[in-house]
């Protein structure tokens, strides 16, 4: 795995992105940022972020332990420096898990319906980074370590993404067509809340539909939900996971 993610970032140093996904040889880009990765590969990387919640993390933990199976996790520093999570981020450290930066007030970085319109200045934005980074690293995990980056609200724009090749960088979101993204929303929310039943279904047309199926795709779930929502996706994880695994797919950690 090391050597193709160091492959990646030759490519990532050098493309050239507007405002539409596009594809290399090896990954597909939008806005700058990985969205997915080798599509000749039967390889998902499942990704968790989280900023003030945890309440399914170690549930999910337990999931990834049975099925002998490694992911990524994307933290606030907030959440790093929580005495109330420290506990659980460290059993994922023990257990090989990749552990990496999510901003560290988790900052809206860009406007919702003006994507071009930035939010941050670039001192703010490296400043909260360093802060981020500094909460990684008293869990003995250095820079050089948590170099893939995942922006708070998986929402960014070109200009972040130049940022954060600059900082070193490297700079990934979920993979779009499945709305596992969704699985933070509740009923309250209306038209915009998905259920898991919903969400599930959906990951496994787009497998099932798609030539290229879940080949290299960034899988996102939240690592807590909100005490709102009656099905976490957690409850069907499990089961998820073992159909891929089914079908052929391996999972990777970045």
């Amino acid at each position: 795995m090391r050597s193709h993610w160091a492959a990646a970032l030759a490519i990532v140093l050098t493309a050239t992105v507007g405002s539409q996904p596009i594809r290399t040889l090896q990954e597909t880009y939008s806005h700058g940022a990985i969205v997915r990765l080798d599509t000749t590969q039967r390889t998902i990387h499942l990704v968790f972020t989280a900023h003030d919640l945890a309440n399914t993390g170690s549930a999910i933990r337990t999931i990834l332990q049975r099925h002998h199976m490694r992911a990524s996790f994307f933290f606030t520093g907030a959440f790093y420096r929580s005495a109330q999570f420290a506990p659980l981020i460290r059993e994922l450290k023990e257990d090989g898990h990749y552990l990496g930066p999510h901003s560290n007030g988790h900052l809206l970085y860009c406007d919702w319906s003006k994507r071009d319109s930035l939010l941050v200045t670039k001192e703010e934005f490296l400043r909260d980074l360093d802060s981020n980074f500094a909460a990684i690293a008293s869990f003995g995990i250095p820079r050089a370590d948590a170099s893939v980056f995942l922006p708070p609200y998986e929402w960014y724009n070109d200009t972040i993404a130049a940022w954060s090749r600059e900082a070193g960088l490297t700079l990934v979101n979920f993979t779009p067509g499945t709305s596992s993204n969704a699985d933070y929303t509740w009923p309250e929310l209306g038209r915009q809340y998905l259920s898991t039943d919903t969400i599930f279904a959906r990951i496994l047309r787009f497998e099932s539909t798609s030539t290229s199926g879940l080949n290299g795709f960034i899988l996102l779930i939240h690592f807590g939900v909100d005490p709102r929502r009656p099905d976490p996706f957690v409850h069907r994880l499990d089961e998820l996971l073992t159909i891929l695994e089914q079908r052929g797919y391996r999972f990777a950690r970045f």
